[in-house]
């Protein structure tokens, strides 16, 4: 099976070329390298290197001709998206709809879109279900949230099969410690180059905190099985910004210091997802508890190679 990935050489890009190659798929990666990294990518794997909004990547998807395209490719900085509202667009919105064209003309079978618990804003509900109403609180959220409405309709218009994953808070190996849900990867940056950790409010703040591997195998259930639906991906469990300070002391063996900052614009305060119903539709389920993926990237952000 011939598969294409833009964003592939980013953090969860990487994983999920990783996972396709091990399942015995002919990788291909559509990346500018604006955020990945050429040290990303997997042995086998092979590169184009272009803008998702350009000419030339629709031009490869023309060229490989794959069964799927799995589109990650993103500007998912919610700071970022807030003082350039333009520039989120350009890439979310008119960069999907240039791979979503590219693909139709490909004959692409299915394209599978990485989204985000963004979407949902910050609704009084606990438990957030793909059924709610999405109300976002960012560009960022909203940028996605219209992509995912001109995935929906080119299937609707044009037969394309689709897959959209709204992704918890993903943390692990390879994540840069800025971004949407990059508060792992910045505790583990700090922690790195001995800098107190800062807290953005009273750290009561929860999110789902979903470790790359199990978004990853998420992605490649979708190869075969969740056509048509938008399902939300994650452990199903809150966790605290102070929980994963206390787990991550843990990990270290010592007390971290830390510093309280103001919150910050857009964030949301809490955020857990119902993952039922990607359960039952992609016969999957997250095989890594926040305890367990927190010390695996830990151990990874230890290693001199991860420096």
């Amino acid at each position: 099976m011939i598969v294409a990935v833009t964003g592939g050489a980013g953090f969860i890009g990487s994983h999920l070329s990783e996972a396709l190659l091990a399942i015995g798929a002919e990788v291909h990666v559509i990346d500018d390298l604006s955020s990945g990294r050429l040290s990303n990518m997997p042995p086998g794997a092979l590169l184009q290197r272009a803008d998702i909004r350009s000419e030339a990547a629709a031009a490869a998807l023309a060229d490989i001709k794959p069964e799927v395209v799995y589109h990650l490719a993103a500007q998912a900085d919610v700071q970022r998206s807030i003082a350039d509202p333009a520039g989120d667009a350009g890439v979310n919105i008119a960069g999907t709809i240039n791979m979503l064209e590219a693909s139709r003309r490909a004959g692409v079978r299915k394209f599978v879109f990485a989204s985000t618990s963004a979407v949902y804003g910050n609704l009084p509900d606990p438990i957030l279900a793909e059924k709610m109403r999405a109300e976002p609180l960012s560009f960022y959220g909203l940028s996605k949230l219209a992509a995912e409405r001109y995935i929906r309709l080119y299937g609707s218009l044009y037969g394309l099969d689709y897959t959209i994953l709204r992704y918890g808070n993903v943390y692990g190996p390879r994540q840069t410690p800025k971004g949407e849900g990059g508060v792992v990867a910045v505790f583990m940056d700090r922690l790195r180059t001995g800098m107190p950790l800062a807290i953005h409010g009273d750290g009561g703040q929860t999110r789902d905190f979903v470790y790359v591997k199990d978004v990853a195998a998420a992605n490649v259930a979708a190869l075969a099985r969740g056509g048509g639906a938008v399902l939300n991906i994650g452990t199903g469990r809150p966790t605290s910004v102070n929980e994963l300070l206390r787990l991550l002391e843990q990990c270290r063996g010592v007390p971290i210091d830390r510093v309280h900052t103001p919150a910050r614009l857009g964030d949301i305060r809490h955020s857990s997802l119902d993952t039922r119903k990607a359960r039952r539709l992609l016969r999957w389920r997250p095989a890594y508890e926040v305890a367990a993926g927190l010390a695996e990237t830990y151990l990874a952000s230890t290693l001199p190679s991860s420096t």
